[in-house]
């Protein structure tokens, strides 16, 4: 080889980080490698291959699940930016976010299947881009793009926005139900958020998903009153009655509680179907619940399956001083204590 040559493919076949096994045309050209010589070296039994247009894997035989997400990105970032040059245009991939069922296989759920046998690799982006899907690669569109975490150093949607991508292509109701209740029961979300992207991509109608969602609004309950029994006990707060119903003597009843510390009328209610912002809207129900029960002076706390997951030091805080505050408050009001 003429060694005015400029840089020669061998360097690159060397690196063995998959980002640099899969390149753009641009990249290739930045590395010296010319596109007549981009097309040679892909041709048929060539040591090259073209996996999408104008993305390139720097080795014969088939792409790792790895490469192939990597091409996915490239071919996304280097469309639609002004000058059309191939080149991934401001930060390395955009805003563009790996989702979908092989968003949920990087966050390590074990009922996504592996990488390597997707026919399709679903891709993040905003509404405003104009992007056509081809090959492997399958565009969803969001508006608001929510912020992208990172996985093997590619940016993937959190967990609740790539469960709603996948559910969104899924009819086997066996699978969204093992990968809705995987989401809760190894923690990677509460149920309330997943509820909350499933509607917003109107998925609720399907019956499939709402059999789905019950089974995860249990799984959630259940993990979020084991984490309650977790936070009494390794936290030294006094013992409560679990999950009772109160009622007036001779009254009516005044609605059910997970915990309730009868010497000091404090109750504790998990709320898992409570608003991303805020507690229970004024005028609902439980709202109305709520403010009969404070103004009897039963102090209610409530809590949700995030906080109880995220932040279980702090709830038992709250429920410590709402304990202690109680003393300032005089004798607790008689209710009669039914199971539930």
């Amino acid at each position: 080889m003429n060694h005015n040559t400029p840089l020669s493919p061998r360097p690159l076949h060397h690196l063995s980080d998959a980002r640099r096994r899969v390149l753009t045309t641009h990249q290739l050209r930045a590395h010296g490698v010319t596109a007549a010589q981009t097309a040679e070296r892909c041709r048929p039994g060539g040591p090259w291959q073209r996996m999408l247009p104008g993305v390139h894997l720097l080795h014969p035989g088939p792409p790792t699940g790895e490469e192939r997400l990597y091409a996915a990105l490239l071919y996304t970032a280097s469309r639609g930016h002004a000058g059309g040059d191939g080149s991934a245009g401001d930060g390395e991939y955009g805003e563009a976010m790996i989702t979908g069922l092989a968003a949920l296989a990087l966050h390590h759920f074990s009922s996504a299947p592996p990488l390597a046998s997707l026919d399709r690799i679903d891709v993040l982006v905003p509404r405003a881009r104009r992007l056509r899907s081809t090959g492997f690669v399958r565009f969803v569109r969001a508006h608001p793009v929510p912020s992208p975490q990172e996985r093997v150093g590619m940016p993937i949607a959190p967990v609740a926005r790539a469960l709603a991508d996948a559910v969104a292509r899924l009819s086997d109701a066996v699978t969204v139900r093992a990968l809705l209740t995987e989401s809760v029961r190894q923690g990677h979300c509460d149920a309330a958020a997943v509820v909350t992207e499933l509607s917003g991509a109107r998925l609720l109608s399907r019956p499939h998903v709402v059999d789905a969602v019950d089974a995860l609004l249990a799984e959630g309950r259940a993990i979020a009153e084991g984490r309650l029994y977790d936070m009494v006990r390794g936290y030294d707060l006094p013992e409560p009655l679990w999950n009772v119903e109160l009622r007036l003597p001779g009254g009516p009843a005044l609605g059910g509680v997970d915990a309730y510390w009868r010497d000091q009328g404090v109750a504790l209610e998990i709320d898992a179907r409570a608003p991303r912002h805020g507690g229970p809207v004024p005028g609902t129900a439980q709202a109305r619940r709520r403010e009969h029960l404070e103004d009897m002076g039963i102090t209610v706390v409530r809590v949700t399956p995030k906080r109880l997951r995220e932040g279980l030091e702090e709830q038992a805080a709250v429920v410590r001083t709402a304990l202690i505050a109680s003393a300032d408050r005089g004798p607790a009001p008689q209710v009669m204590l039914l199971p539930r």
